[in-house]
């Protein structure tokens, strides 16, 4: 399965160009930052964003910002003319992993993403070359795609599976279904969420996904035998202890 990549640059004639350099790989783009912060926010199975330094509306820092706050994992590397090459070096301080100059050099573009997209499999560590190495993909995109919409139908595109056939095979490997093993990473995800003083528990349930509050406490307490109110004043006493 080639890997993803997402353009992002208001230039069309520029993003034509850019995809005769991308053979071999898949090739989605975005002509200004919130179209591609909308693409990300929904499930999906990108690998690698390339992203214009000078857009309209959201500049590439912003969108990188916004970016590494819901997917930190995700290899991004920046792009910029040569007048704008202190400013790709700032974005690198912002944890982009790399950056391309315009006019783009074919040979230095393709060895430049092909060892961003090597380093990214590397520390992942995920073959599909058999199930479990499918069942660790899905979760890993599950655990990316936790404050998103994600259904048993996305994760099973992820991996080339029908969704029938990733359901037996998750609950055979995992003794869960798939959709016991999403609600409790939503949960672990609400705990730490619940830790911090600045998220309500309103903006919790919405960070991740649930129609309203209530939807959110019930589940919670069912997983927990705890209300997420009662949990936060639990751990706050046991911080309070340790401190």
């Amino acid at each position: 399965m080639p890997n993803t990549i997402l353009i992002v640059d208001d230039d069309t004639e520029f993003r034509e160009e850019f995809k005769e350099f991308l053979y071999g790989y898949e090739v989605l783009e975005a002509s200004n930052g919130r179209e591609a912060l909308e693409r990300l926010r929904r499930a999906n199975t990108i690998d690698l964003v390339i992203l214009d330094v000078n857009m309209p509306g959201l500049s590439g820092i912003d969108v990188l910002a916004e970016i590494k706050k819901t997917d930190p994992e995700l290899g991004i590397i920046i792009l910029t003319g040569y007048s704008s090459k202190d400013v790709a070096i700032e974005a690198l301080k912002g944890h982009a992993d790399d950056y391309i100059e315009k006019p783009l050099d074919p040979v230095k573009t393709r060895k430049i993403i092909e060892r961003v997209l090597e380093t990214k499999e590397e520390v992942s560590d995920i073959s599909t070359s058999d199930v479990k190495s499918k069942i660790e993909k899905v979760k890993r995109f599950v655990e990316r795609n936790c404050f998103k919409k994600t259904t048993l139908e996305d994760a099973a595109k992820s991996i080339c599976l029908s969704p029938k056939y990733l359901s037996r095979i998750f609950k055979e490997q995992m003794h869960k279904s798939f959709s016991q093993f999403k609600l409790g990473i939503k949960i672990e995800k609400s705990k730490k969420l619940l830790q911090q003083a600045g998220y309500n528990i309103n903006q919790i349930a919405e960070k991740l996904g649930y129609e309203n509050a209530e939807s959110f406490i019930r589940q919670f307490k069912k997983f927990t035998g705890s209300t997420p109110t009662g949990y936060r004043k639990k751990t706050n006493r046991t911080q309070t202890k340790k401190e």
